[in-house]
């Protein structure tokens, strides 16, 4: 039986079939275009008030607040971008085939303007609520749009200014309440980010096998021994850069038990090197934050310990 009458391609799995968009079915395909499940992502602009004990600040709250709906919008319109100028290689992936731009559910003009509302409106709604922010905003969608342009076409380039946009999100988070952002946050917040992102390379690697180049070029450039090791890097500097900032930064003078975090830490990276080696997870580290529920249960006494000990765990004069 041939795949076109069994409906199946010739790797076995469903044919993508263009969809024929309707007035309906537009804006439903431009909203999972954006791919709200990527905005776990923008919750680091949290970080700055979490670790400045100012959370009960609700004017500051708010602020992060719409801090991260401004990167929710400003991200979404990345991904806009990021699928307009790959629709042809996704036709072929065989999971993105299926993303709204590539399968044909969303109409390539209105993602351009889609991307164009989402990215400007995000930078001058950003600039309104602060100019510091606003650019903020606007150096993170510049490395943005470089990397859909270009920088994803380099070698390490490719990850690591995916990385420096995490450190944006968490740099917005603190300016626009006006907190000085400590250089251990950042830098902690530099290594996870690489952390994940040469986890993500290694997953798609796995799971495209010999057909890896043809799905994403830069991926002919990367090798299982070459990431691994890259990891195996990351993951010690990562574990330090964390275990020092508990212990000698500002906040850890001020909370001279906030080592006591760094095994939840410590564990929540191995658990999450043991789902990318051993279970073939981390192609997508959103969906491996949703599912594992050992990983999610470690972050949340991680956080509920670094609560407790900013509310009871004060260096007395």
């Amino acid at each position: 039986m041939s795949s076109q009458t069994s409906g199946l391609d010739e790797t076995g799995a469903p044919e993508a079939h263009p969809a024929a968009p309707t007035i309906l079915s537009i804006p439903m395909a431009l909203v999972k275009a954006i791919r709200p499940k990527q905005a776990t992502k923008n919750l680091i602009v949290f970080a700055a008030i979490v670790f400045a004990n100012q959370l009960t600040d609700l004017h500051k709250l708010k602020l992060v607040v719409l801090t991260f709906l401004l990167y929710c919008a400003v991200s979404g319109s990345i991904y806009l971008l990021n699928d307009i100028l790959d629709v042809e290689q996704d036709r072929q992936h065989p999971k993105k085939r299926f993303r709204p731009i590539a399968s044909g559910a969303l109409p390539v003009p209105i993602a351009w303007a889609a991307f164009a509302i989402l990215s400007f409106g995000g930078i001058a709604a950003s600039t309104a609520l602060k100019p510091l922010l606003g650019l903020t905003v606007g150096v993170y969608v510049a490395l943005q749009v470089a990397y859909c342009l270009e920088l994803k076409h380099v070698v390490l380039l490719d990850v690591f200014s995916i990385a420096f946009g995490f450190v944006l999100r968490a740099v917005g988070g603190g300016v626009v309440i006006g907190l000085h952002i400590s250089h251990w946050l950042l830098l902690c917040t530099l290594m996870l980010a690489l952390f994940m992102g040469f986890g993500k390379r290694r997953q798609e690697l796995v799971l495209l096998g010999r057909q890896a180049g043809l799905h994403r070029a830069i991926l002919d450039e990367y090798s299982l021994p070459f990431l691994d090791t890259l990891i195996t890097i990351v993951t010690g500097v990562t574990i330090v850069c964390y275990s020092v900032y508990s212990i000698q930064s500002e906040t850890a003078i001020l909370h001279p038990h906030l080592w006591l975090t760094v095994p939840f830490v410590f564990y929540s990276i191995c658990r999450y090197l043991y789902l990318v080696f051993q279970k073939g997870w981390g192609g997508a580290p959103e969906d491996v934050l949703a599912k594992d529920r050992s990983l999610q249960v470690a972050m949340v006494l991680w956080f509920i310990t670094v609560i407790a000990l900013f509310r009871f765990d004060l260096l007395q004069p």
